[in-house]
């Protein structure tokens, strides 16, 4: 396993160091990971959207129309429920 060295504040250090019972380390390679999909999630998304031919109004109606069918699950879920 690869080892990496991160800076933070003293105030920030002298705080973690009174958690004994946290793994710094972990929490740190979670961060890292969920950034890095998120990164990984929006150089996706773009790919996908350069290469679309949909206009903003073509996507802005579809987006209507998902949230119009959503609001009619919901409502139905709703109702069942009653």
């Amino acid at each position: 396993m690869g080892t990496l060295s991160v800076s933070v504040p003293d105030d920030l250090k002298e705080r973690m160091s009174q958690l004994d019972e946290v793994n710094w380390s972990a929490v740190a390679r979670k961060a890292f990971e969920e950034r890095i999909k998120d990164i990984e999630d929006l150089q996706t998304l773009k790919s996908i959207v350069s290469k679309s031919k949909l206009t903003q109004k073509d996507a802005d109606k579809i987006g209507r129309k998902i949230s119009e069918n959503m609001s009619r699950e919901f409502m139905k879920m709703h109702q069942s429920r009653s």
